[in-house]
């Protein structure tokens, strides 16, 4: 009779199993269900911290520079060694701005936070003054005089086509990180910004009026500002680039463009060459944001131009990300791995103590596959508590890693919940792979008998 009365009532003794585990066994209960919270706590702050590592870093790079150059196709023989353009500023030819727009068109233009075009041109500063009274050099001729005025945009608006709207683009945007004492120029005025060496040089201050002179063309400019980047714009003068095409002749047109887009890290794949994949295998490639495939949309939108990425910045982005995403793999999976050892300890000190109650259930006819779905019942229930737990425990360590590395706190994503109960699940269900075998294999008569 006990083993008709076991199976007409099975999910009601299934139930009342479980109760009762929890109420004789409440400590080693609580022990597996924290053990579980702090490991599913630690992986829902590195996922949360890993899922935007990617973006934050990538912004926080772009503050040191555009990683991408464009220059005219039909250019002259390249001159570039360590990632510095060699050739003279006046050689080659030259690209349309009314073009630019289109950046913002391609497929990845939500990821092209800037860009700034550029126009170099060799002048003279003939004098420099206060007001009205401009003091002249008597020797114009002297090299110490002799500069770069780089034309380009501070923060200019762009027409985007097709309904686009506007967007405000430029140094402000691909340069951030540059240091300037005073304040930038105003792209519709008659301007400019010093670098530092030539300031010091020259003993130019900020609020003097500079009077430059290009072959037969001259302007004045007023210094708003001393900006130094410690690269070759501390030994020039930065204005706005219709000052530059004016000068030069050349309007409506610059040298070269330097773009700023947010790119995941280069692997494998990215590297392959687009020609030899499948169709499946491009538009992978095509619809992923690396640096490779962006540069080839930027190709398809302005005809005539040769995108290339600064090697020495997108290099070592792909390299800092990707070692800052492994090491968050690694501490979420070493947090994981020292959960389930806590499960499989907790676990199997349980099937030691309920060896008789294992196998008398047995001896009254429940099958291997309940007495198991009793056992993985237990730890499934502790794994969706402890799961749930370290969920919101692990929000608040995001939140506290995210203000300490980045200053911001990490976005929200709630779709990470079921992936931490999920992954709290299979925690547990690993651990107890062991304790669970032996109790599928346990010979009942020997175990009542006290063998």
């Amino acid at each position: 009779m006990p083993r008709v009365e076991f199976r007409s009532r099975p999910r009601t003794v299934f139930v009342r199993l479980i109760t009762d585990s929890f109420t004789r066994q409440p400590r080693r209960k609580l022990l597996t269900t924290v053990a579980l919270a702090l490991g599913t706590a630690i992986a829902t702050a590195t996922l949360t911290v890993a899922l935007d590592v990617g973006d934050r870093l990538a912004r926080e790079f772009r503050t040191l520079g555009a990683n991408l150059r464009v220059t005219p196709e039909a250019d002259t023989l390249p001159l570039e060694i360590g990632g510095v353009d060699y050739r003279p500023v006046d050689s080659g030819v030259f690209l349309s701005e009314a073009q630019l727009g289109e950046l913002k068109t391609i497929f990845w233009r939500n990821n092209v936070i800037g860009f700034a075009p550029f126009l170099d041109i060799p002048i003279v500063i003939t004098s420099v003054g206060n007001g009205d009274y401009l003091k002249s050099y008597p020797n114009p001729n002297d090299p110490a005089l002799r500069t770069t005025l780089i034309g380009t945009w501070y923060r200019h608006n762009v027409p985007v086509p097709n309904g686009g709207g506007v967007f405000s683009t430029g140094v402000a945007s691909t340069n951030p990180g540059w240091q300037i004492e005073g304040r930038w120029f105003s792209d519709d005025s008659a301007e400019a910004v010093l670098g530092s060496n030539l300031a010091h040089r020259g003993a130019i201050k900020t609020g003097q009026m500079l009077e430059i002179r290009a072959g037969d063309a001259r302007s004045q400019l007023i210094v708003t500002g001393i900006i130094s980047t410690g690269g070759p714009e501390d030994d020039a003068i930065i204005a706005p680039l219709v000052i530059a095409q004016r000068l030069s002749g050349k309007a409506g047109q610059y040298r070269q463009l330097l773009v700023s887009v947010l790119t995941k890290p280069e692997d494998a794949f990215s590297q392959r060459d687009p020609k030899s994949m499948n169709p499946a295998e491009f538009d992978r490639w095509y619809c992923s944001p690396y640096i490779s495939s962006i540069s080839r949309q930027i190709q398809e939108q302005l005809p005539g131009v040769t995108v290339r990425p600064i090697r020495q910045v997108a290099e070592g982005e792909g390299q800092i990300l990707s070692r800052v995403q492994a090491l968050m793999w690694l501490v979420t999976f070493a947090a994981l791995l020292a959960a389930a050892l806590a499960v499989a300890s907790t676990a199997g000190t349980t099937v030691l103590e309920r060896t008789a109650e294992v196998a008398l259930m047995k001896a009254l006819g429940a099958r291997r596959r309940l007495v198991g779905a009793f056992f993985l019942g237990e730890q499934w229930f502790m794994a969706i508590v402890g799961g749930l737990l370290g969920y919101v425990g692990g929000r608040g360590l995001a939140y506290t890693l995210g203000q300490h590395v980045f200053g911001v706190s990490p976005s929200t994503r709630l779709i990470l919940l079921p992936v931490i109960l999920g992954l709290a699940a299979a925690v547990a269900t690993a651990g107890s792979l062991l304790p669970l075998r032996r109790v599928m294999q346990l010979d009942p008569a020997p175990a009542l008998r006290g063998e």
